[in-house]
């Protein structure tokens, strides 16, 4: 029990951050349902399946991050793990573009009731999207040190910030990367070769975003290991 009570202590942070999670996501759905339900609307139902895309890059960091500690899978599973968690990461932070749907408000359904359900999903989405990051860094920070490992963080918002430009804009899934790849491909690329605007200024805009809410929630929960002053 002792052995048990320990090893509990010592990830209490990450079960909490996981019943936090869990928790929120619980609450959106049930916001989502009592709008079904009281105004008698059943729209918005994609923030259900995209809730729970957003799990999925969580999912698979946590599995990298506990094959990591083991050595004989982290040069081979962990790699395949990391890719498919880069390609289903920006579904996470993706539920924040769906404030665009309240340019056409339902007339029945008070505006600032769908505000705050929105509110919740995007937070949820978006912090499953960082605590995913964050444990995907520890793994690099651990193998290849600390420059690596903010360079990866680095690179990742930016792929995020495409990934959900190219998921809102050009309406591609994650799992086309899978079943469409040539088609995906020759879009990329073409668009590459003469970008527009709002390509370039929304997927930079939008990582920038991304990655300051990273830097200000890694900074926080970094802030009481800080040793404090002592008084003169």
């Amino acid at each position: 029990m002792s052995n048990l009570y320990k090893t509990i202590s010592s990830y209490r942070y990450r079960l909490a951050i996981f019943f936090l999670l869990g928790g929120a996501s619980v609450l959106s759905v049930a916001l989502y349902r009592f709008r079904s339900f009281w105004y008698e609307e059943d729209g918005f139902t994609f923030l259900i399946w995209n809730l729970f895309l957003a799990w999925i890059p969580l999912i698979l960091a946590y599995t990298a991050w506990a094959l990591s500690l083991t050595r004989k899978w982290l040069y081979f599973v962990v790699p395949f793990i990391a890719l498919v968690w880069l390609i289903f990461l920006p579904n996470a932070p993706y539920i924040i573009t769906d404030f665009n749907h309240l340019a056409d408000p339902n007339p029945n359904v008070p505006i600032w009731f769908d505000i705050m359900m929105l509110m919740w999903f995007s937070w949820t989405g978006l912090l499953l999207g960082i605590v995913s990051l964050y444990l995907m860094q520890d793994i690099v920070h651990r193998e290849f040190g600390r420059w690596a490992s903010w360079i990866m963080v680095f690179v990742v918002s930016i792929l995020s910030g495409l990934g959900v430009y190219i998921g809102r804009f050009l309406r591609w899934n994650s799992w086309d990367i899978l079943t469409s790849p040539g088609d995906i491909l020759n879009q990329f690329f073409s668009g590459a070769q003469d970008p527009s605007l709002r390509s370039i200024g929304f997927t930079f805009i939008f990582a920038g975003f991304f990655l300051f809410v990273y830097l200000t929630l890694y900074a926080f929960g970094h802030l009481l290991q800080e040793p404090i002053p002592t008084r003169e």
